[in-house]
């Protein structure tokens, strides 16, 4: 065979075998999105600023430079094709106990010491932290957002946009409002399909980063064997199991070629560093147990009491409280709660720390919404179906009714969700237009159980309702 036929053969035997390799691995498809890698970028370096302000980042050099090391890792064997230039990456340790790590639209990644600690091996949180950078490869997030088809998720519009979370049940307590973070109840709660790509894409980038990607199958066992005890670990909150991990990922595995292993003899020193940080404390609601997107999001304020004790009825004297666009008289003896954009007035026992999770189990909230639409129906829907994003046991509880506001058309919706104290709490959310366009709304929340005991004061409260912005 002459010299240009042998080169001729070779060619095309290395098409053949690159075409085998590349037909061994499965094909991901990039999900409809209609926000640009741009709008990624400025979502999450917006989201990561905050979460850099609430939560406890560890600043210990050796950790970080560490932690950065694994995510540049496996940044350099992504997708040419996914891999924006524009993504502004960033790899965080954070000093919480909970097993979690999520990453943020564009490129930042947070990773809790409570994954190291729960991690046999430096694969193991490899395997998690690629299947994060995944769904910002992959673009999730605004994914998510464009799934939803929610006008007021468009940037420039995030702020007070998300009505995040009515609080009760697994997911903690909190609605978001007015802040960037509170994004995440959308976008970072992620469907089944969108889990099983990070999945096969995740084990993908983690072979060429010279780890094998049973690792992650493992740790995805790790993790489910937590949601045996007293409540599921935060990332399974935010990232459902589609069924079969490790059974789709162990074949993922024998189907793709692990590049020359990687050398992970510096993960034992990290977790000891990671041992002799001390842990946080133990009243910091940023180690609210739950759903870490509600948990900080939502109005706030001192601890009223201790949940789970007995709520008592309401005082017979009320007070006149004003919130800027609206008066009302509410109990002498609540306790008011600001947020950015709302207030709440809780009972005694009525908010605080239960079973790890900060939870509002009894009272009214006040707020505004940046709506969908101008018509009071769609924009109310349209709210609370993105409040229901996050909170997968809210359901109605009857029909809604047209009645007035302070003599202005309004809506009421019936809504019934699981309580944190068991059984059912009962959420009723009364929303009108304010003359700007703002969305308003009153809420009331109280389990089934104390339901007749605060009726009449929720009563008494929205009769007393009066707007106060110009007309």
């Amino acid at each position: 065979m002459s010299r240009a036929s042998t080169a001729v053969a070779l060619l095309a035997l290395t098409a053949f075998t690159n075409a085998v390799v590349l037909s061994g691995q499965t094909q991901i498809k990039l999900p409809k999105n209609k926000y640009t890698p741009e709008q990624d970028v400025q979502i999450g370096r917006k989201a990561a600023a905050e979460v850099r302000q609430q939560y406890p980042i560890i600043t210990d050099e050796a950790i970080s430079v560490y932690l950065t090391k694994l995510g540049d890792r496996l940044v350099a064997v992504a997708p040419p094709e996914l891999n924006q230039k524009v993504y502004e990456y960033s790899f965080t340790p954070v000093n919480l106990m909970d097993i979690n790590a999520f990453a943020l639209p564009g490129g930042p990644m947070f990773v809790q010491r409570g994954m190291f600690d729960a991690a046999a091996s430096e694969g193991e949180v490899v395997g998690v932290m690629a299947h994060e950078l995944s769904h910002v490869l992959l673009r999730h997030g605004t994914a998510n957002a464009t799934k939803a088809e929610n006008p007021w998720l468009q940037l420039g519009q995030l702020a007070g946009a998300i009505g995040g979370a009515v609080v009760g049940g697994a997911a903690g307590s909190a609605i978001a409002q007015g802040s960037q973070f509170g994004l995440g109840t959308l976008m970072l709660r992620y469907g089944r399909d969108f889990e099983k790509q990070a999945d096969l894409l995740g084990a993908q980038l983690m072979a060429k980063a010279g780890y094998d990607p049973r690792s992650l199958a493992h740790m995805f066992e790790t993790i489910a064997k937590e949601s045996g005890g007293e409540r599921d670990p935060q990332w399974l909150s935010s990232h459902p199991d589609p069924g079969n991990r490790t059974v789709y990922i162990t074949k993922e595995a024998e189907a793709l070629t692990i590049a020359t292993p990687a050398d992970m003899s510096g993960f034992n020193t990290i977790k000891t560093k990671f041992a002799a940080i001390p842990p946080p404390k133990k009243n910091d609601p940023r180690n609210a147990a739950g759903n870490a997107m509600d948990s900080r999001s939502g109005a706030s304020g001192p601890t009223v009491g201790t949940p789970g004790q007995p709520v008592a009825a309401p005082s017979g004297q009320f007070r006149q409280v004003n919130g800027g666009v609206f008066q009302a008289s509410v109990p002498g003896d609540w306790t008011p709660m600001k947020g950015n954009r709302s207030v709440r007035f809780v009972p005694q026992n009525g908010y605080g720390q239960l079973n790890g999770q900060t939870v509002f189990t009894h009272g009214v909230e006040f707020g505004l919404v940046q709506p969908s639409s101008r018509d009071l129906q769609q924009a109310t829907n349209t709210w609370l179906n993105a409040v229901a994003e996050s909170n997968p046991d809210l359901r109605k509880n009857g029909d809604q009714r047209l009645f007035q506001i302070s003599q202005r058309s309004a809506i009421g919706t019936p809504l019934a969700n699981s309580s944190p104290l068991g059984g059912v709490e009962f959420v009723n959310v009364y929303t009108t237009f304010l003359v700007d366009g703002t969305l308003f709304y009153y809420l009331t929340l109280v389990p089934e159980a104390d339901a007749q005991k605060l009726l009449p004061a929720f009563r008494q409260i929205a009769q007393s309702i009066r707007l106060t912005d110009a007309r």
